[in-house]
């Protein structure tokens, strides 16, 4: 899959997640937004609520979701023979938005009302998409080939070599301009901040500063049209290359603690969804079968 294709494979599944959730709220927002005790009494309640006709049905697709997603990408990490159907990168995104999709499917299912034992297994599913927001962040960080595998950090600093070299010698980059590059990188690969948090953003705020000044820089060599945004590109890439090396242990071991902290949540909703479907059924309530 090429970029573009990628980049628009990525704005479809954003897009349908952004266009059901606001298909849904606009469909359903004089119900959802009438008082719990009221609602029996509105025109759309037997549709709308979580054993009518849409609710029940918008939570069975969310289930179904959500247990593709997650058992869908774990047999593709687990089984040889599936390990060349298709880029684990693209299997761990469709994850991510079969796992975001069911969620907001699941969130209209319960009309908002949440209580008893189900409300664990909805507050365990918030937990699993907001630890999966920041493992997904965490997991960009770690460089991979285009099969998924970990790099090196022999891998790292070789493709940062062979960047510069396509800075000086393709694009005839100034010597003092590099050298410039060179020096912010290696001071910001001391941060004095101890706080995690604080260094990410300030690290991103640096490289967006960094790229404009090389940018200036760049024009005012007579680098112009396609060069300039071609080196401009690879100057970007070097500098997100240059973070990486610099936070691949740190990166590497908050995925690990992220394993014990993500996993658990989404133990606690599967067994959690799988009673109460099975409740919901003993009582008889099973859609259209």
């Amino acid at each position: 899959m090429g970029r573009l294709a990628h980049t628009i494979y990525l704005a479809v599944l954003t897009g349908i997640v952004v266009f059901v959730f606001i298909a849904l709220a606009f469909y359903g927002r004089s119900y959802y937004t009438t008082s719990v005790h009221e609602r029996h009494f509105h025109e759309q309640n037997e549709l709308l609520k979580p054993s009518g006709f849409v609710g029940h049905g918008i939570g069975i697709a969310g289930s179904a979701f959500m247990v593709i997603g997650v058992f869908g990408y774990m047999a593709r990490k687990r089984f040889r023979r599936l390990s060349r159907l298709g880029i684990l990168k693209h299997w761990l995104e469709f994850h991510i938005f079969l796992c975001t999709l069911g969620p907001v499917l699941v969130l209209y299912h319960t009309s908002f009302k949440f209580g008893g034992i189900v409300a664990v297994s909805f507050w365990s599913m918030v937990a699993v998409v907001v630890s999966g927001i920041i493992g997904r962040f965490i997991y960009l960080q770690i460089p991979r080939t285009i099969e998924g595998r970990e790099m090196s950090l022999n891998d790292l600093n070789s493709m940062e070599t062979d960047l510069y070299d396509r800075l000086k010698d393709q694009f005839q980059v100034a010597p003092q301009t590099l050298s410039k590059m060179n020096t912010a990188l290696l001071q910001a690969m001391q941060p004095e901040e101890t706080n995690y948090l604080i260094r990410i953003v300030k690290r991103f705020l640096f490289e967006q500063k960094l790229v404009r000044q090389i940018k200036h820089e760049l024009r005012d060599q007579g680098i112009k049209g396609r060069n300039l945004r071609k080196s401009t590109r690879i100057f970007k890439s070097k500098i997100i290359l240059n973070r990486r090396i610099a936070w691949l242990s740190s990166m590497q071991n908050f995925l690990r603690y992220w394993h014990v902290a993500h996993l658990p949540f989404a133990l606690i909703m599967l067994v959690i969804m799988i009673v109460h479907i099975v409740i919901a059924a003993l009582f008889g309530y099973t859609w259209i079968f």
